[in-house]
């Protein structure tokens, strides 16, 4: 049985959150049929995305937009017991536990059109909260409608992602020329210190920005984190232990 979505928001544990909704059948909602092009609905998508992080108590982190399916990584804002649709629709949705798992999701969700060969780089991925971002730095702002950068965790750390934009920036270069086919030999530079930070090994990093819906099921994050989302959840069994034990430390 399916489990409900209520009961997979556990805000003691997690704010944040991985939300994928797929077209019924997988059918094309933005792509192409019979020599006609849908692709506008993507911009659509998109808008109304930005739209919706002003009304609800809602931050969004990252998002890609497919042909036929769109994910969202979700932070809640949320300081009373009221539920809006983004918890009500049938959709799949991950409890990221922990910043190596909400950095490697976010990574996942904005390199979706790099996996899918549908563009060559990052700053080409239309509809993508990447592109939004990287748009929004050359002219030296930063995006209103997108939860902010405010670097690594201190104390009175103010409201935004635990991580520095040219930090993210660079994992997300990083990590796309390990994707596409087209960009042979090894990355001449360091990885990103981000990834020190977390802990993360490099093959690992990859194997969780390609397979992360398939690594994780409710929730991702370490061990410890996930034992105790179990607990909350009164869940007997610890789902995703060998994938975090394997891939997160």
């Amino acid at each position: 049985m399916p489990k409900a979505r209520k009961s997979q928001i556990s805000l003691s544990d997690t704010p944040y959150y991985h939300c994928v909704s797929r077209c019924v059948r997988r059918a094309f909602l933005c792509g192409e049929e019979n020599s006609r092009s849908f692709e506008h609905r993507r911009q659509w998508v998109e808008d109304r995305i930005h739209i919706l992080s002003e009304v609800f108590a809602i931050d969004v982190c990252a998002y890609a937009v497919m042909s036929n399916h769109t994910h969202l990584v979700l932070h809640v804002n949320k300081e009373d017991d009221c539920t809006g649709h983004f918890w009500e629709g049938r959709f799949k949705s991950q409890a990221l536990l922990d910043e190596s798992a909400l950095a490697a999701c976010m990574a996942y969700v904005d390199l979706n059109p790099v996996r899918a060969k549908m563009v060559k780089t990052p700053e080409a991925s239309d509809h993508t909260s990447i592109k939004y971002r990287i748009n929004a730095a050359r002219l030296g702002k930063t995006p209103k409608r997108l939860m902010p950068f405010t670097g690594n965790p201190r104390q009175e750390m103010p409201h935004g992602l635990p991580f520095t934009l040219p930090d993210y920036l660079q994992l997300v270069d990083v990590t796309s020329r390990h994707l596409h086919p087209n960009k042979h030999g090894k990355v001449e530079h360091d990885l990103p210190s981000i990834l020190e930070r977390l802990n993360i090994g490099q093959e690992h990093w990859l194997t969780l920005t390609t397979q992360f819906e398939t690594c994780f099921k409710h929730a991702a994050g370490k061990v410890t984190h996930l034992e105790q989302y179990a607990h909350n959840q009164h869940q007997q069994r610890v789902q995703g232990r060998q994938s975090a034990m394997r891939l997160l430390g």
